[in-house]
C-alpha cells in the first residue's frame, strides 16, 4: 500500500506542474491577444462613459416617473 501511495503523490506532482504550465500559456496567449485589441483614445472613452451614465439617468428617471404615477393611482384606487 506504500508505493501506491507514492506513485499517487508523485502523480498529483504531475498534474500540478501540468496544471501550472497550462495556467501560465494560458495568460501568455491572453497577453499576446490583448496586444492585438484596438483600444479606445482616452476622448471616446470619456464619450462613451458620458452616454452611459446619461442613458441611464435618463432610463430611471422614465421608470421613477411611471413608478410614481402608478403608485398614486394605486392608492387612489385603494
Amino acid at each position: 500500500m506504500g508505493a501506491a501511495r507514492d506513485r499517487t503523490t508523485s502523480g498529483a506532482g504531475v498534474d500540478s506542474n501540468k496544471h501550472m504550465s497550462r495556467l501560465i500559456t494560458y495568460f501568455k496567449e491572453t497577453q499576446a491577444e490583448l496586444k492585438h485589441v484596438t483600444w479606445p483614445t482616452r476622448k471616446q472613452a470619456i464619450l462613451y462613459t458620458v452616454v452611459v451614465i446619461v442613458i441611464s439617468l435618463a432610463t430611471s428617471a422614465y421608470l421613477g416617473f411611471f413608478d410614481y404615477v402608478f403608485s398614486t393611482v394605486l392608492k387612489l384606487v385603494i
